[in-house]
C-alpha cells in the first residue's frame, strides 16, 4: 500500500498542487513554517478526516482564503491497489469520498489507509489529561477493531442522555422523578461500558508487553509498563449497576456522571510508581514516540497489515545513539513520510529509492529539479 500522489486545495499554506509520492520513503526538508507539517496533516486528514493537531476544521483553511471569508478546502490521495480518498470541507460541512463514492461513515477510512503519526502533540498522551490518554488508546483499539468504535459511540450517546437528565434535574426542569429514566440509562451505560472496559484491559496488557520491551531497547530503562486504571472497579454488570445506583445522589447533585469509562485513566509505571510524573522531558518525549511505535506494531500484529508512518521532526531532539536505536525500533511499514530541517543529517537515513522534496512557502520541489 503506497500513497502515489497527494492533492491539496486551500489547505493551510500549501500550494494548490498534485505532489507525486510513489516511493517507500519520502523526506520533506525545509525550515520551520514552510509547510512540512502541513503536508503530513493533509495526509492524516485523508486517513481520519480530522487533524492530528486537535483543531477545528475551519482553522485549516489557507490564510489568504480565510481572510476573504472562505472556509472551504480539500485534501485527496491516490493509493496503489486501493483507489482514492477525497475529503472536502465546504460551507461548514465535511464530506468523505472513497473511490469517488460518498462514505456513509468516516470509520470506513480506517480500512483504506491506516496511518500512524509521530508528532509533538503526542506528548499529551504522556503528560496531558486523562482524556488525551484515553483518546490515544481508543485510537489504538479502533484501528483494528471497528466493533470497539461502535461500542464507544453507543456509550457516548447513552452518557450524553444520562448527563442531560442529571442536568435537567439540577436545573429543576424535570417533571416528576428522574429515577425510572436513570434506571434504564444506567443499564445501557453499563452494557456498553463493560464492553469498553474488557477490551481496554486486554489491549493495555498486550500493548504493555510490546511497549516495555521497546522502551528498554531504546532508552536502556527496563520495567516501564502501561497500566489501565478503570473508573469502575468491578467488571461485573450487576455490581456496577448497583454502584451507579448508590452514587446517584452524588451524580444528581453534580448534574454530571462522575464515574465510568469516560473517566478511565492510564498509568506509565516503573516498579509501581508513576514514571511519567517524575521522568525528564527527554524521557517523556521518548515515551510518546515509542507509544506510536507500539501502536504500529500492535496494529500489524492484529491485522497482518503494515501502516503508513508520518514522522514529524522525530529525530531532532535525540542524540546519535538514541537516533540509531529509535530507527532500529521502527515497525515494518509500507511507506513513511519524514520531516527534516536542512541542517539535519537526513542524507544518512535515505535509501536508494528515497524521494526528497525541499519545502519552501508551501511548495514542494523534488531533489534534482
Amino acid at each position: 500500500m503506497i500513497i502515489s500522489s497527494v492533492r491539496t486545495t486551500a489547505f493551510r499554506n500549501l500550494a494548490d498542487a498534485v505532489v507525486p509520492t510513489a516511493a517507500k520513503n519520502i523526506f520533506l526538508v525545509g525550515e520551520n513554517g514552510q509547510g512540512k507539517t502541513n503536508f503530513l496533516e493533509a495526509l492524516y486528514f485523508c486517513a481520519y478526516a480530522s487533524s492530528f493537531r486537535g483543531i477545528r476544521d475551519g482553522e485549516i483553511t489557507k490564510n489568504s482564503a480565510a481572510q476573504n471569508g472562505e472556509k472551504n478546502f480539500s485534501a485527496a490521495i491516490t493509493v496503489t491497489g486501493q483507489g482514492s480518498v477525497l475529503v472536502k470541507f465546504e460551507n461548514g460541512k465535511k464530506t468523505v469520498f472513497i473511490d469517488d463514492k460518498k462514505a456513509e461513515d468516516r470509520k470506513e477510512l480506517l480500512s483504506v489507509i491506516p496511518c500512524i503519526v509521530f508528532c509533538h502533540e503526542d506528548m499529551e498522551f504522556v503528560a496531558g489529561s486523562p482524556e488525551r490518554q484515553r483518546w490515544f488508546f481508543d485510537q489504538v483499539l479502533s484501528l483494528y477493531d471497528p466493533v470497539y468504535l461502535d461500542d464507544l459511540r453507543c456509550y457516548r450517546r447513552v452518557l450524553k442522555s444520562r448527563n442531560s437528565v442529571l442536568r435537567d434535574h439540577v436545573q429543576r426542569r424535570f417533571n416528576g422523578s428522574p429515577e425510572p429514566l436513570l434506571d434504564a440509562l444506567d443499564q445501557q451505560c453499563v452494557l456498553y461500558g463493560m464492553r469498553l472496559m474488557e477490551k481496554r484491559e486486554t489491549a493495555a496488557r498486550l500493548f504493555s508487553g510490546i511497549f516495555a520491551e521497546l522502551y528498554r531497547e531504546v532508552s536502556g530503562i527496563a520495567g516501564v509498563t502501561v497500566q489501565y486504571l478503570p473508573s469502575w472497579k468491578s467488571f461485573n454488570e450487576d455490581e456496577t449497576v448497583d454502584h451507579l445506583r448508590k452514587r446517584r445522589v452524588t451524580d444528581m447533585a453534580a448534574g454530571n456522571s462522575l464515574s465510568g469509562p469516560h473517566r478511565d485513566r492510564y498509568l506509565y509505571a516503573l516498579e509501581g510508581d508513576d514514571f511519567a510524573g517524575t521522568a525528564s522531558t527527554g524521557q517523556r518525549r521518548l515515551l510518546a514516540l515509542l507509544l506510536r511505535v507500539a501502536q504500529a506494531r500492535r496494529f500489524s500484529e492484529m491485522t497482518g497489515r503494515n501502516p503508513i508512518l508520518l514522522l514529524d521532526d522525530v529525530l531532532l531532539e535525540m542524540d546519535g545513539e538514541k537516533r540509531r536505536r529509535f530507527i532500529a525500533a521502527l515497525p515494518d511499514y509500507d511507506q513513511a513520510f519524514y520531516t527534516f530541517l536542512p541542517e539535519e543529517p537526513f542524507q544518512h537515513y535515505r535509501a536508494e529509492d528515497t524521494l526528497v522534496y525541499y519545502v519552501k512557502d508551501g511548495r514542494m520541489e523534488a531533489e534534482g529539479q
